[in-house]
């Protein structure tokens, strides 16, 4: 088999750069990279553009999704050239579960306490409800371990998610026909960490590893992120 592309996949409140240090370091290497966004407004609209995104891409992918990007490459994951997943501070929904109900199973992290509501415009009557975190929480709880004037941009630039992601059941599972790969932030404030160590043992990942770091690991610790990754694509070779 032919090298995969490396699809990142990023979560809510962020955006494609959250990979960055990531990318630079698989680019580096070699690595064929890319890095869609997802327009987080619900997650059967974002998992079918990924997939859309995944089937234009010629040769096998291997998807790496952060957070609510995890459910996301769930959804995706099913694409026929999807040949792996990485799920990284992330959520691996069942088929037929949400988010909420999958997270509802453990107690909550800050992240609930902090979050924010506002309406947005849709073609519906009714508008549609705009989550996104507190920016003055939004350091400590969504970028702990990061820069204080970096974690203050990226506050004042998040991408909310759509509160209908919230409560919508994933339509497939892949990692019930794909292998798949896992890291735990086990200083998550934004995702309990409990949360991602059960969804990563139902899907009975190949393996999965558990670092010392907060929600957005990719910017704190990018070297064993990036390993990680190269290794699930060494295992599929």
């Amino acid at each position: 088999m032919s090298s995969p592309t490396i699809v990142l996949v990023h979560g809510a409140f962020a955006d494609a750069s959250s990979w960055a240090p990531v990318t630079e370091r698989l680019l580096a290497d070699g690595y064929r990279v890319l890095a869609p966004p997802v327009f987080n407004r619900s997650l059967s609209a974002d998992a079918a553009y990924i997939t859309s995104f995944v089937e234009q891409i010629e040769g096998p992918v291997l998807l790496a999704g952060h957070s609510y990007g995890g459910a996301v490459i769930t959804v995706a994951g099913v694409a026929d050239n999807v040949v792996g997943l990485v799920y990284v501070s992330g959520y691996a929904l069942d088929e037929g579960e949400s988010l909420g109900q999958l997270q509802g199973g453990f107690p909550d992290s800050e992240l609930a306490a902090n979050l924010v509501y506002a309406p947005y415009p849709t073609d519906a009557d009714a508008p549609g409800t705009d989550v996104s975190v507190d920016i003055e929480a939004f350091p400590a709880v969504f970028a702990a371990g990061l820069d204080t004037a970096k974690a203050r941009v990226l506050a004042v630039s998040q991408r909310p998610l759509s509160a209908i992601a919230f409560g919508e059941a994933a339509t497939a599972a892949a990692w019930k026909t794909k292998p798949g790969w896992g890291i735990v932030s086990s200083a998550d404030h934004t995702i309990n960490p409990e949360v991602e160590r059960f969804g990563y043992k139902r899907a009975g990942l190949r393996s999965v590893i558990e670092i010392d770091a907060p929600h957005l690991v990719m910017q704190t610790h990018p070297e064993q992120v990036a390993k990680v990754i190269t290794d699930a694509i060494a295992e599929l070779d």
